[in-house]
């Protein structure tokens, strides 16, 4: 997973190298993006109830999904820019989340 991830990153420097975009993708322009798009990303659950948000219809979840591959990509982008492994954090976050809310009867 670790060389997928590296190569996606590799393919958005080079996406933003090719429309040099790269004078604007600051890490504080990309985490507003990122913002930008989580928003959107929430939109389509917005006024849906419990029920209908676990079953989305064929078409709803390809809009879903192009709105968490936004997301994604920003994020990927934000921690190419500050030199941060995601899995690593990610990782490391789940001990730190593990500590703090151990499972049941521990």
């Amino acid at each position: 997973m670790a060389t997928d991830l590296q190569r996606l990153t590799q393919d958005l420097r080079d996406f933003a190298q090719a429309r040099d975009w790269e004078q604007f993708h600051s890490p504080k322009n990309l985490a507003s993006a990122l913002s930008v798009e989580a928003a959107e990303l929430l939109e389509h659950f917005q006024w849906l109830t419990e029920a209908q948000s676990r079953s989305l219809g064929a078409e709803q979840r390809d809009e879903v999904g192009a709105e968490m591959a936004d997301v994604f990509l920003y994020l990927l982008q934000l921690a190419d820019k500050l030199g941060i492994d995601l899995i690593d954090a990610a990782r490391r976050k789940m001990v730190v989340n593990a500590q703090k809310y151990p499972e049941p009867g521990q």
